[in-house]
């Protein structure tokens, strides 16, 4: 399943803006020959597999704990709290489902626009709901809720910094085979 076209255009243009080096305009040959030799090797990352590997066996935990803790917690809290708790859980539940599968999908299958949406719902989405869970006293934070909070959180911030090497050298490969074949 692939992501519609106008999305994964824009992704490709995000992508090539921000992973690109700016600096340098044009590939020296040299940079052609090392990568025409790299052409046939895997750019996938491991640490960013191992990182989406563990994080899908953790949500589930994460996600059972935080349902568990909103009902602990429902009655105490204001109605407005309890409403931005509960749309923040769903929310999140869908994005974090999302995420995984394009982590996978990007990482995997070496697609460079279904990593780059990974990595932009990792640092605009879900890196801001879990701080906002983590650091706002109001929403009375449980001992347990910190604890699986800081776990998620570190796994969306490694995440999304394995995510952004991968990327940049997902990109950089591309970009050197796309050079390539204008040659060929």
């Amino acid at each position: 399943m692939d992501l519609p076209h106008p999305v994964r255009k824009r992704l490709e243009d995000f992508s090539r803006n921000v992973f690109s080096d700016p600096s340098r305009t044009e590939l020296t040959t040299e940079d052609h020959v090392k990568h025409l030799e790299r052409s046939r090797e895997v750019v996938s990352s491991l640490p960013l597999q191992m990182c989406l590997y563990f994080n899908m066996w953790f949500f589930p935990l994460w996600w059972i704990s935080e349902v568990v803790m909103l009902h602990l917690k429902y009655p105490a809290l204001p109605d407005y709290y309890k409403f931005i708790l509960v749309t923040v859980v769903v929310v999140m539940t869908v994005i974090e489902a999302i995420r995984l599968y394009l982590g996978y999908a990007g990482n995997l299958q070496e697609k460079v626009p279904e990593l780059a949406g990974f990595w932009l719902l990792s640092i605009l989405l879900q890196f801001p709901l879990i701080l906002f869970q983590l650091f706002n006293e109001s929403i009375i934070i449980l001992p347990l809720e910190r604890g699986v909070h800081i776990v998620l959180g570190l796994f969306i911030l490694t995440q999304a910094v394995c995510g952004f090497a991968a990327l940049r050298e997902m990109v950089r490969q591309t970009q050197s085979q796309f050079h390539l074949q204008q040659f060929d």
